[in-house]
């Protein structure tokens, strides 16, 4: 009887195709995203006339072999059997992913823009969305994609392989610093007078950015919560004073050159100018974006102090509270960045549900700021009524006109500039268009602060009330081919760093506090930033603390002692 044999097991897919060396593989996905993957660097470079002649192509593939060579220098670390693809595979997502927002916006990647990304929400992000993103996707990422899965790649043994990721390190190495002396000139000149060039380097500026980002924590993140203003109190009240009621309203995306009030040739703040608010003309941003802003401006640090930190810090809502006031903070937002931790909070994400307030909202979750207003009184009720009897801080936090869908941050109501620009994709639109839609949502904000206002008027019996709105960064509409925020604080343009801060105050509050209006309207033009926020809300709230600094209290030199008098309504010297 003869035996059968066994049969072979089919072959795979792979076993006729010839094995390559993972330094091929290494080579040519480094190439292909130092080149494909940098359009946003390359049309960047072509604006400034850099690419033009013998020193632009000196430029380019200079620039080409050396994000190339820091490509191949990483890869080297995960060349082996198991990392080497899907370590590909992410540095091709995330080229994709960067080069499609650089393109499309204008936008750098920086550890600050990371971070925008990582604390956003599902509506941020699907505003962000539109036709092109799938394209770009597709192009750079799918289609080498399908070429990584379909390479046959030949590691060997562990020792061999070992010897091969080591030349391949001192090879890359090599070849970058010949691509640095070759191009040194033309590219020692771009990078000097141009520095925002050096965040559009893709995928290396990702990278950058994120091991920023996991270094942080390290430094910071695992240190104690540094208490400030521990010696916070209220002094005795006034006979006959009442309590005060402050509105803090933080706004977001807003320029201050697009406000009437400050000049603007477009009337986009009827109601406010109607209201005998005070406007600041020359406020200047902590960071510009909000995850850097709101943080920042809440922080007794400023600016320097705050980027220098090494360890987190309490901020101004923990002061007011800790000296006995009742706190509460309203989002419209993606959250609070951290500053309202520790004190009373509610999200709008939970009001759609109430008949009175989903006139607000549309089908998706996503309201109108003026969804705050309601209810707000029931929230305050809720607060501890032995401290709302010392005084009340409720902080709205806007949606206001978060980009880049500007058109759905205003009504039809405040529509008045027309036709507006539609979509997400801002640069499919003509520049008057986004303009157009962009002073659509702060005519919203003017109609809101005025609503705020009207509610802070109905409180007036029982409350001294006061008002102050001021934005957490700017926006760029489209200057110089950039969009939105988020740019490097020293290379950003003064657009994203140049914000509305307007104040409002009943007559109960002037009267008793000795606050002047017209003192502050005449000293409109005065150079003041976030770093003045934390004190001048202390001040308003006359709350006690060596961490009060009254030189940084932007309203001290309109207050005059109860009882004093003053020629004008301004402050007695």
């Amino acid at each position: 009887m003869r035996r059968s044999l066994p049969s072979s097991p089919p072959a795979s897919p792979a076993a006729g195709r010839r094995a390559h060396s993972p330094v091929w593989l290494v080579l040519a996905a480094s190439l292909w995203m130092a080149s494909a993957g940098n359009a946003a660097l390359w049309q960047r470079l072509s604006g400034l006339g850099a690419l033009q002649g013998q020193q632009g192509w000196l430029l380019a593939c200079g620039l080409v072999v050396l994000v190339s060579a820091a490509l191949c220098a990483l890869l080297s670390f995960v060349a082996w059997r198991g990392l080497l693809k899907p370590a590909i595979a992410f540095l091709l997502a995330a080229t994709a992913l960067a080069c499609h927002f650089m393109l499309s916006y204008g936008v750098v990647i920086d550890p600050g823009m990371i971070t925008n990304a990582l604390q956003t929400d599902v509506h941020e992000v699907t505003g962000l969305l539109d036709w092109q993103l799938p394209a770009t996707f597709l192009g750079v990422a799918v289609l080498p994609w399908l070429v990584l899965a379909w390479v046959k790649v030949e590691h060997g043994s562990l020792a061999r392989q070992a010897g091969r990721n080591a030349a391949m390190l001192l090879a890359a190495l090599a070849m970058a610093v010949v691509a640095t002396l070759a191009s040194f000139q033309p590219l020692a000149a771009v990078m000097r007078n141009h520095k925002e060039v050096r965040y559009l380097v893709n995928p290396l500026a990702s990278l950058y950015a994120l091991g920023r980002l996991a270094w942080k924590p390290s430094v910071r993140g695992d240190a104690p919560l540094v208490a400030v203003g521990t010696d916070a109190r209220l002094p005795p009240p006034k006979p006959g004073t009442r309590p005060a009621l402050l509105l803090l309203v933080l706004g977001e995306t807003a320029r201050s050159t697009n406000f009437g009030l400050n000049g603007y040739e477009r009337d986009t703040t009827p109601e406010l100018a109607r209201a005998q608010v005070a406007s600041f003309r020359n406020a200047w941003s902590c960071g510009t974006s909000t995850a850097a802003s709101v943080p920042c401006m809440f922080s007794s640090l400023g600016r320097v102090g705050f980027d220098a930190r090494q360890a987190p810090h309490e901020g101004l809502l923990d002061v007011l509270q800790r000296a006995g006031l009742a706190v509460l903070w309203i989002d419209n937002q993606s959250g609070c960045k951290g500053v309202c931790d520790r004190v009373p909070g509610a999200s709008t994400s939970s009001v759609p549900a109430s008949p009175q307030a989903s006139r607000f909202c549309a089908a998706d979750g996503e309201c109108l700021d003026e969804v705050m207003l309601e209810g707000l009184d029931a929230r305050i009720a809720a607060l501890d009524p032995a401290r709302a009897a010392r005084g009340i801080v409720v902080v709205l936090h806007q949606m206001g006109s978060h980009g880049p869908s500007y058109h759905a941050r205003s009504p039809a109501a405040q529509k008045l500039f027309m036709p507006e620009c539609a979509t997400a994709a801002l640069h499919d639109c003509a520049r008057d268009e986004v303009v157009n839609a962009y002073d659509n949502s702060i005519r919203y904000t003017d109609h809101f602060l005025a609503q705020a206002i009207a509610w802070l008027k109905t409180r007036e019996a029982a409350a001294d009330t006061a008002m102050v709105y001021v934005s957490d960064h700017g926006e760029s509409l489209g200057e110089n081919n950039l969009y939105l925020h988020g740019m490097p604080y020293p290379i950003a343009p003064d657009v994203q760093k140049h914000v509305p801060w307007i104040t409002w105050a009943s007559e109960g509050y002037q009267r008793d506090r000795g606050l002047s209006m017209q003192c502050l309207q005449d000293t409109r033009d005065s150079h003041l930033s976030h770093d003045n926020y934390f004190h001048a809300v202390l001040g308003l709230m006359d709350v006690e603390t060596a961490a009060y600094k009254s030189s940084m209290d932007v309203y001290a030199g309109c207050r005059r002692p109860v009882g004093a008098s003053a020629a004008g309504g301004h402050p007695a010297p």
